[in-house]
């Protein structure tokens, strides 16, 4: 009886379903991700969204069949970009309220980090290429806004920041500062960018010099006019 207990019990054991555990990507598959969506974010910003996808997978130093096996076409790529910008670009205006000290240096560590990320030659891409209302890229943006109005709101309070500017004004003067010419490989213009920035930063700075025409601009308007 024993023994027909033991083989009955084995059957059943062997019955059931063997719970596995989810496996986890590669470390080389994981890097291999993180190449493509590097290349693809230079060449969108050089070339435009409509690089071909080979010419990124030879950047990336992966083939073709790597880049669909993680990206099945290109604006699951093109999302892929622009929410690891915004990501980044969150990530920074997080350190910069992080930071002690003086609000509109904070400010200007910002804004230098996010014209690092290209964000002005990544807009065309959002307007065209996919729905801008994706749920990932909305998060991103709206988390991201929120923290640069903090940043702009603490400036403001320590009366280092203009107060007719707005999040709109800022964004806007980013992404026109940040975009290189068509064709222009992005670290010949870096020296200019920071340049440009700083020029555009010491404008902000209060007492203002001078009266701006019209309103301060939100994100809001920027969005209406799209």
């Amino acid at each position: 009886m024993d023994a027909d207990r033991a083989i009955e019990e084995y059957a059943v054991q062997t019955a059931l379903p063997v719970q596995r555990k989810a496996t986890r990507p590669r470390a080389d598959a994981l890097r291999n991700r993180e190449r493509i969506v590097a290349a693809a974010r230079e060449m969108f910003v050089e070339h435009g969204p409509d690089v071909p996808l080979d010419e990124i997978a030879r950047r990336a130093g992966v083939g073709n069949a790597t880049v669909y096996r993680n990206f099945p076409d290109r604006d699951a790529l093109a999302r892929e970009v622009v929410c690891s910008v915004m990501d980044r670009t969150t990530a920074a205006a997080e350190a910069a309220l992080g930071a002690t000290g003086d609000a509109f240096e904070a400010l200007e560590r910002f804004v230098h980090a996010a014209a690092d990320e290209r964000i002005g030659a990544l807009c065309p891409m959002v307007q065209s290429t996919f729905d801008r209302n994706h749920p990932d890229l909305e998060a991103s943006r709206l988390r991201c806004e929120e923290l640069v109005v903090l940043l702009m709101d603490r400036a403001k309070a320590a009366g280092q920041l203009r107060p007719d500017v707005g999040l709109g004004d800022l964004m806007v003067a980013i992404a026109q500062l940040s975009r290189p010419p068509a064709g222009t490989p992005c670290f010949r213009v870096d020296e200019y960018v920071h340049r440009h920035l700083q020029l555009f930063l010491d404008g902000l700075r209060a007492p203002a010099r001078s009266a701006l025409p019209g309103t301060a601009l939100t994100m809001e308007d920027l969005r209406r006019t799209a």
